[in-house]
């Protein structure tokens, strides 16, 4: 590893702690009393879509009060696993939910896709439409986290299951990867790889992605992962590459021993930029609203570590700006997701976990 890689990993770029006048926003609770909320998405009517990885699927009013809905899966609760991403969907006049949660048993559990239909607050016609075909026997990495393709497809991540990092190398394996699929779980014949357990991969190398998100003026697909001891990662995802877990990384075991002796490695893309210490990133979007005209394109990476959101500035496929935001909750930010109307919402982890609004002031 050379040095001026290691102090460029610090950064990458200037690192501003909140230019941005507190003024400028600001910041309203929703709702509170949220038990490990994991993601949040937006109803037409104003309510609110949020899961708790404990196995509830809520729908959230603007008022802060919260009904379970009913219908949904039994997942495997245990070590990370649970409830991960749910996003809404209207398809032929009728709203659909995709929840991705940890499916299975000690011994055999993968992340899933479940698939149903909303009539009033319960889930009816429910189906799983992925399940991870490489199973593991430890209840951590699973990555979990959605994105609706510009084409009909989802597009979801999957953990290297912490204990078999070599799998995500592994083109006939589902763990550590970024998989696409139909609307329907049926697979798109222009994936990149074929095979019996490969066709739904996109792309691999991965080791705990826990960002997904579409730019929706660019159509550029953003990943982030988290590394062992550092190496947090921002990927900017490509058909069929390989982002290079563990045979490149900037992180090293958390014993302090190597995982490799490459940052680079041959016929592996490198990330958009890195964090060593890590940040622990979670929950992902990028900014394409009106309500803050001067973020427009920018990524928002909620820190868990850091008890901030990282807004990083894009510009020619380079971070040219980043800076500390939102650190006046003093709380871990589990997730962050941009409304319909152009405000950016975060949850915050934890038992009392909250919803929050940030909106001009």
């Amino acid at each position: 590893m050379r040095i001026n890689q290691v102090l460029i990993g610090f950064t990458l770029t200037l690192l501003l702690q909140a230019t941005a006048a507190r003024g400028d926003y600001q910041i309203i609770q929703v709702a509170a009393g949220l038990n490990t909320p994991w993601s949040v998405d937006f109803f037409a009517n104003g309510d609110y879509l949020v899961t708790e990885r404990r196995g509830n699927l809520l729908r959230v009013k603007p008022d802060g009060s919260t009904t379970k809905i009913a219908g949904v899966p039994a997942t495997y609760f245990a070590g990370q696993g649970g409830f991960f991403d749910a996003l809404i969907r209207s398809e032929r006049d009728a709203i659909w939910v995709y929840l991705s949660y940890a499916k299975g048993t000690p011994k055999a559990n993968g992340t899933a896709i479940y698939k149903a239909r909303l009539e009033g607050d319960t889930l009816i016609e429910g189906k799983d439409i992925f399940w991870a075909k490489t199973l593991k026997d430890t209840p951590q990495h699973y990555g979990g986290k959605l994105a609706f393709g510009p084409d009909e497809t989802l597009f979801v991540t999957t953990g290297d299951g912490f204990d078999y990092r070599e799998s995500a190398q592994d083109k006939q394996s589902e763990l550590g990867k970024v998989i696409r699929i139909k609307l329907d779980g049926s697979t798109p014949q222009d994936n990149p790889f074929k095979g019996e357990l490969s066709e739904r991969i996109w792309s691999y190398g991965h080791r705990n992605p826990q960002g997904l998100a579409f730019d929706t003026a660019t159509g550029d697909l953003y990943q982030h992962e988290h590394g062992p001891k550092g190496g947090d990662e921002i990927n900017l995802i490509q058909r069929g590459a390989n982002y290079g877990w563990p045979l490149a990384t900037y992180g090293v075991n958390y014993s302090g021993a190597l995982v490799s002796p490459f940052t680079e490695y041959k016929g592996t893309n490198q990330p958009v930029t890195y964090w060593v210490p890590s940040i622990a990133p979670s929950g992902f979007a990028v900014y394409r609203g009106d309500a803050f005209p001067d973020w427009q394109g920018d990524l928002f990476v909620g820190a868990l570590v850091d008890r901030e959101v990282r807004r990083l500035r894009i510009e020619a496929g380079k971070v040219t700006q980043q800076e500390a935001l939102f650190g006046e909750l003093t709380a871990r930010i589990r997730d962050v997701r941009v409304s319909p109307s152009g405000l950016i919402y975060l949850l915050t982890d934890g038992p009392e976990g909250a919803l929050y609004r940030v909106s001009p002031k």
